[in-house]
């Protein structure tokens, strides 16, 4: 059999540092990635898709948000949805799941909420065996009972669950912790995993699929946004797992260290290169060291804060070039005189004191130049 398997949706999810404009995109292009990992199951001759919890990001979702990842997967008829509580969704007392029931849900999306082995075909051929969160917090390995649990002899054993194989940290406490060989002690064919967002590889039966859309620069190139392709052909065959791309956004992290023009034209030649043909697809996170004159000042400015900002979906910076006016970049100011003296000042002010006075003098020395560089017509 084959089967899709993917995780952490997190439909509703809410990015704090984005823009007005900017988090409408990046929350629908996570409804939009169910329309792809449809497509994808079908192209690929899939028999279903298991989806390893937190398909919602909060347990108050709106009727909308509730409703949206259930339209998406309604266009798919021929595929069989099956669903599990993650810690972001968890099964509590009339909750999302109990209201996401309540909407009538069609007979091809299957909320998994109870610890029990159900057919994944019509002739028991392969079994599921989920195990949702009840809680957001599990004292207990989640998929402990997968051990004992009943399937008939020969059948595919396939698990599915939320949780993480190790702990982070020697002060992370177990929560939602799962044996690392539990696909083994349990006779599984593959143990399908939800929670990391990147997709990984635990041994030949247990991977993560990671999230389908990017949602962090800490996941950008870490195998997120990529559903994976199993194929299982039979309970103790080793099966094929297949990672398919089929997220829209690329986060990246960067650094540049600027102290001429062509430090800035190579930034600008890197950034660009992430997507020569789209860049309105990549979210950057850029750190800025260095010092600038007063016209690569401009250049960074102009190629960089307003050129890149425009053309990325986000160009997010930390930190800013400093200035380092040379003796050169004074001759705009003429031989002596008032200008001159202020220039002057300002540029001794640039390199000395805290960074928010430093700041403040090169903006005024960048402005005071570019008054002069234009004459009257930059003074109007």
């Amino acid at each position: 059999m084959r089967l899709l398997h993917t995780s952490d949706w997190q439909i509703g999810k809410v990015f704090r540092f984005a823009d007005d404009d900017i988090l409408p995109v990046l929350q629908q292009e996570r409804l939009e990635a169910i329309g792809r990992i449809g497509r994808l199951a079908r192209a690929q001759g899939a028999d279903c898709v298991v989806v390893a919890g937190d398909i919602y990001d909060h347990l108050r979702p709106s009727e909308r948000t509730l409703r949206q990842p259930v339209e998406r997967m309604r266009q798919f008829p021929d595929l069989r949805w099956h669903l599990i509580p993650g810690n972001h969704d968890f099964n509590e007392r009339d909750g999302l799941w109990n209201r996401l029931v309540r909407t009538g849900l069609p007979d091809h999306i299957v909320p998994h909420l109870a610890h029990a082995p159900v057919p994944l075909d019509e002739g028991g051929t392969a079994w599921l065996l989920p195990a949702g969160l009840g809680h957001r917090h599990v004292i207990g390995d989640p998929t402990a009972w997968m051990e004992g649990a009943a399937t008939p002899e020969g059948a595919i054993r396939v698990g599915l669950a939320h949780g993480s194989v190790r702990s982070f940290g020697e002060d992370a406490p177990g929560h939602n912790l799962l044996a690392i060989d539990r696909a083994r002690q349990a006779g599984l064919s593959y143990l399908a995993l939800g929670d990391w967002h990147g997709a990984v590889k635990i041994d030949a039966r247990t991977w993560y699929s990671g999230t389908p859309e990017v949602d962090g620069f800490d996941v950008g190139g870490a195998g997120g946004g990529q559903a994976l392709l199993v194929t299982l052909d039979g309970p103790r065959a080793e099966p094929v797992v297949e990672p398919h791309v089929v997220g829209r956004f690329r986060w990246e992290r960067a650094q540049a260290v600027l102290t001429c023009a062509d430090d800035i034209a190579a930034l600008e030649g890197r950034l660009r290169a992430l997507d020569p043909d789209d860049p309105s697809r990549v979210l950057v996170w850029l750190a800025v060291s260095g010092a600038l004159g007063l016209p690569d000042l401009e250049g960074w400015q102009a190629r960089i804060v307003d050129g890149l900002g425009s053309a990325l979906r986000l160009l997010r910076i930390d930190g800013a070039p400093g200035l380092a006016a040379s003796s050169d970049d004074l001759e705009a100011f003429g031989p002596g005189g008032a200008v001159r003296a202020a220039a002057e000042t300002l540029a001794r002010q640039a390199g000395e004191g805290d960074d928010a006075a430093r700041a403040i003098a090169a903006a005024a020395l960048q402005r005071l130049y570019l008054l002069a560089r234009d004459g009257a017509g930059g003074m109007a």
